[in-house]
């Protein structure tokens, strides 16, 4: 595996390591100062344009651009993230910027004359963090923490670092950002309780249900939506808008990136004034035209309910997967922007029974935890640990397309565990480590995250070879996975970085189907494991046949076995494992003396030629 060397100059040991909150609308560093932690500086628009002149903006200044020059400015981009081209086809219909040609597994944006990756993108946002934050320090920042939702999955967060290290920066750390938000609230201060962590943001929702127990921060479980948020609300109000327009100006606008940019701005401004007033209009000028719809809290309410109740899933699927009771929760924290929707507070605290923390700013809480987690890392904040959790199942494929799991959902990170494997066929000088992702039983129900194979083994009898796997997960939750034959000390390693064209719905999905299809799952693994058996059993009796021993049976043992491997058969492909298992027990009784002829012969032939 390639390794990165960066050269971060002279003033490094000088340097503060910062906190950063890389949000889908809106970023912001902060630092972890004497007497607490602060933001830097104000808040940044998550908004890069390029200029006419081919200078790269970022920030408030290239959100403006939104309005002039929407075909060469791009926001939202941590919804781009470690995803390919397919996964975002329906959002581009609704963002103006533009797949560059020639964009494949890696999604390209083409920006006026310049093409860039999703992290690339978001490098330039960090860049701009960095800067503003060596302003207010006056000394250079080379390091930093960043914070991820907590349900991204690999590729978003080898993106994120990425993002990271082409703005100049080391990242230390990706925090979950329910996490980071529970170290905002200076929850190490409780002895001991359970939390719940609910961020809904603009582009993402995670919950997280956190233990704290003498200063240690332990994520029980995760759950959430890397495709769920404001920008949902927006997108939503906005629609409604295009319709309306459409029906009473008889014109398409969305075809117009400017006149949809500024109708977004107006949607935007209509859903932020209903958080305090009871009732407001979008308002829309275009063209010589105008365009008004009156809107209330309760028809507001109305229209965005369901988007409020799919968060509420993830929270219920939290608390079971924590083996908590909603009546065990101490404190429930609210982040992101989108939780100051008077409606998200309501169903949030009939749903958890508790008033939510909201004290603090939701757009800065992130940010702050943050500064806190980077204060650990530099020894500025004493006497606290923190774990965080892996959110789905990793492990390898196995005989009969199933999965064995090797590091199980929710388990903490870093996290190791190493399993052994032998092989299935006789001879077999090269093993295929497929590595997988997900809650299923099956192969084909699950992510393939890579393949790679164990080569040259010695060749031996199937099930003598001894093959150890170990995956290893980092504290950014970046697997390595490493196979390593027993007996010759062979060894293949991997870092796993996926391949692009997973949806973040189907990311979503994979815990909801592992318990709606639990039962049917369990009893196709039963039949498959059946399976797998009986085949090993026929082999082996296949190739006694061959073996002196077999001639030696008397001709009723030799049908008894005959009839057991035709019995075997005639079930083999049936639906009742225990049918097959029944047979299979029925055979190994009927190979029994041939067994024990085999082992004399052997015996014999060991000791042939052998004083006692």
């Amino acid at each position: 595996m390639s390794t990165f060397q960066i050269d971060f100059g002279t003033e490094k040991p000088e340097s503060k390591i910062v906190g950063i909150d890389l949000g889908t609308t809106n970023s912001l560093v902060a630092v972890m100062d004497l007497t607490g932690p602060r933001i830097l500086s104000g808040i940044v628009p998550s908004v890069v344009s390029v200029s006419e002149s081919g200078e790269v903006i970022a920030g408030a200044e290239a959100r403006e651009m939104l309005l002039t020059h929407p075909d060469r400015t791009v926001y939202s981009v941590k919804r781009l993230m470690g995803r390919g081209t397919s996964d975002i086809q329906d959002e581009l219909k609704l963002f103006p910027f533009h797949l560059a040609s020639g964009s494949g597994s890696v999604l390209q944006l083409q920006l006026g004359d310049q093409v860039m990756t999703p992290p690339e993108v978001s490098a330039h946002i960090l860049r701009k963090l960095k800067q503003d934050a060596e302003a207010v320090l006056g000394t250079s920042v080379t390091q930093a923490v960043i914070t991820v939702p907590a349900y991204f999955n690999d590729a978003q967060r080898q993106a994120t670092k990425d993002a990271g290290r082409i703005a100049g920066l080391e990242v230390l750390r990706l925090v979950n950002e329910p996490t980071a938000a529970a170290l905002a609230y200076g929850l190490d201060k409780r002895k001991e309780g359970l939390v719940a962590v609910y961020d809904f943001g603009g582009g993402t929702f995670d919950v997280s249900i956190l233990r704290l127990h003498d200063g240690i921060f332990e994520v029980l479980a995760t759950n959430g939506d890397t495709h769920l948020g404001g920008d949902d609300i927006d997108n939503l109000l906005l629609r409604i808008a295009l319709e309306d327009i459409q029906s009473e100006w008889g014109e398409d606008i969305s075809v117009k990136n400017d006149a949809v940019q500024i109708l977004r701005r107006a949607v935007i401004t209509a859903k932020e004034t209903l958080s305090f007033v009871p009732s407001t209009a979008i308002v829309f000028e275009h063209g010589g035209k105008r365009y008004e719809r009156a809107m209330s809290v309760d028809v507001f309410n109305r229209l965005i309910g369901p988007i409020v109740e799919r968060t509420l899933g993830p929270c219920r699927a939290c608390i079971k997967d924590a083996a908590v009771n909603v009546e065990d929760i101490n404190e429930v924290v609210m982040v992101g922007g989108s939780t100051r929707i008077p409606l998200v507070r309501a169903e949030v605290e009939k749903l958890f029974r508790s008033r939510p923390h909201t004290e603090l700013n939701p757009d800065e809480v992130v940010a702050l935890g943050a500064a806190v987690q980077a204060g650990i890392l530099a020894g500025d904040v004493q006497d606290q640990l923190l774990l965080d959790v892996t959110p789905l199942s990793l492990g390898i494929e196995t005989m009969g397309g199933l999965v064995a799991k090797i590091i199980h959902r929710n388990s903490t990170i870093p996290a190791s565990a190493t399993e052994q494997f032998t092989t299935a066929v006789d001879g077999q000088r090269n093993v295929l480590i497929h590595v997988l992702q997900g809650e299923r039983e099956l192969v084909k129900d699950c992510r393939s995250l890579a393949r790679f194979d164990l080569k040259d083994l010695p060749p031996m009898p199937a099930g003598l070879a001894r093959i150890e796997v170990k995956f290893l997960i980092d504290a950014n939750g970046i697997l390595n996975v490493t196979a390593r034959d027993v007996r010759t000390g062979a060894e293949h390693s991997v870092e796993v970085k996926p391949s692009y064209g997973l949806t973040d719905e189907q990311v979503e999905a994979m815990i909801l189907e592992s318990f709606d299809k639990a039962q049917e799952d369990f009893k196709e693994r039963q039949l498959r494991e059946a399976r797998v058996e009986a085949d090993a059993i026929m082999a082996a009796t296949k190739k006694a046949r061959l073996n002196d021993a077999f001639t030696m049976l008397d001709e009723a043992e030799r049908k008894l076995i005959d009839r057991a491997v035709g019995e075997l058969l005639v079930v083999y492909h049936g639906q009742d494992h225990l049918l097959i298992r029944a047979k299979i027990d029925q055979l190994n009784a009927a190979t029994h003396s041939l067994a024990e002829q085999m082992m004399n012969t052997a015996v014999r032939g060991a000791l042939k030629g052998t004083k006692i």
